[in-house]
């Protein structure tokens, strides 16, 4: 099919998508970024919460062990079972020797043998207490065993991409095939944070008061910087100290994962420095919306003479400060666009470009139905479609 490149000039026919681009709120001048911190830790990573994108990486893909952090994996299983049904915020859960057992000597809720707890209670001791003995009672009660639980990790964690990560237990303890890396562990952040919204939520809780004892939540940042939310700490000697952590100021929502670092309050300063380098030094813009009309090539044999292209979702990018400028547009659709199109049909492709690297590339799709025109459309266009080259369908 014969193509043509639409580049970003006044004179090309890209200069609509130009115009569909809002200009910066901001000032243009581009302020001096420093190179990203680089952290005393075993791995680190910053991604921007909503598309993903990576701002800062280091060792990102090397493997390390996730401890408590495990829970938020953990967690994740258990909201898909709530929102399935499977499992009531009421449900009363009953506390076996072995959940018991293995909360003693870590992290626990102080949950006791042989009784029962609501699924809310354990969910709230696990997220904020970290508790390992209410990790295993919810794991238990859900599938039979830990292990059968742990093999349901492993699945939803597939199912998301965390494609260099493997689980052992629920809780996070140590175990020679219980790893994962930063990269897999901002992956299901981000998926927690965007699938369960409400649930989410417990991830800010200070503090949690269950059978008289009162423990606060050990994420440190919460009660420093009111725009964290969130998320996890996880701590074991093999392991070092770990966190991974969001917050939202204005528009934009990052997430910081820190494995291995040296101590509790370590964690938490190199933490504070990657989400204050990321809000800093980068910005958020949605360059197109879903829906909005980009381009409107002719329709040949259509019942009407064009056809409006657009996108499915919005384009949205985290750029470093002061480069909106020099982000540049190509586009990419038939010379020749044939009904019947289908709505929804990719018939094309937008890519922006910044520094030569392509930061976005979607398809651009028809925004309305092609539909074939009537008889007397079809003959002439088919007539005329003679004296073009090489005429082609999407």
């Amino acid at each position: 099919m014969l193509r043509y490149a639409l580049l970003l000039l006044a004179f090309s026919p890209l200069a609509a998508v130009a115009q569909a681009v809002p200009k910066p709120d901001v000032p243009t001048a581009a302020p001096v970024v420093p190179a990203a911190p680089i952290l005393p830790v075993k791995s680190a990573i910053l991604i921007d919460a909503e598309t993903g994108q990576v701002l800062v990486e280091q060792d990102a893909d090397a493997r390390v062990e996730p401890a408590s952090i495990t829970k938020v994996l953990a967690a994740y299983v258990l909201f898909h079972e709530l929102r399935a049904g499977r499992l009531k915020l009421e449900d009363p859960v009953r506390i076996s020797e072995n959940a018991f057992n293995r909360g003693i000597g870590g992290s626990r809720m102080f949950v006791n043998v042989n009784s029962e707890v609501s699924a809310k209670d354990l969910l709230l001791g696990m997220i904020v207490q970290s508790g390992n003995d209410a990790t295993i009672a919810l794991a238990e009660h859900i599938a039979g065993s830990e292990q059968a639980f742990a093999d349901l990790m492993n699945q939803y964690a597939k199912k998301i991409g965390m494609s260099s990560s493997n689980f052992t237990n629920a809780p996070g303890l140590p175990e020679p095939e219980h790893y994962s890396t930063a990269r897999d562990i901002a992956r299901l952040s981000q998926q927690v944070i965007s699938e369960f919204p409400e649930y989410y939520a417990w991830y800010s809780t200070p503090e949690f008061t269950f059978n008289g004892i009162q423990q606060y939540n050990r994420n440190a940042l919460l009660r420093r910087d009111d725009s964290v939310d969130g998320i996890k700490t996880g701590h074991t000697s093999s392991a070092g100290y770990c966190l991974a952590s969001s917050a939202k100021r204005g528009d934009m929502r990052l997430i910081a994962v820190v494995m291995g670092s040296k101590s509790e309050e370590t964690r938490a300063q190199e933490s504070q420095s990657l989400l204050n380098y990321g809000f800093r030094f980068f910005e958020a813009h949605t360059l197109y919306k879903a829906g909005e009309e980009l381009a409107k090539p002719k329709l040949w044999k259509g019942e009407t003479p064009e056809l409006a292209l657009g996108l499915a979702n919005d384009a949205r990018i985290v750029i470093p400060r002061g480069k909106y400028d020099q982000l540049k547009a190509q586009m990419d659709v038939p010379s020749l666009l044939i009904a019947p199109v289908a709505k929804g049909h990719a018939v094309g492709t937008v890519k922006v470009l910044l520094d030569g690297k392509t930061v976005i590339d979607r398809p651009l799709v028809a925004l309305t139905e092609g539909a074939e025109g009537g008889l007397w459309t079809r003959m002439t266009d088919g007539f005329w479609l003679w004296f073009e080259d090489e005429p082609a369908s999407p």
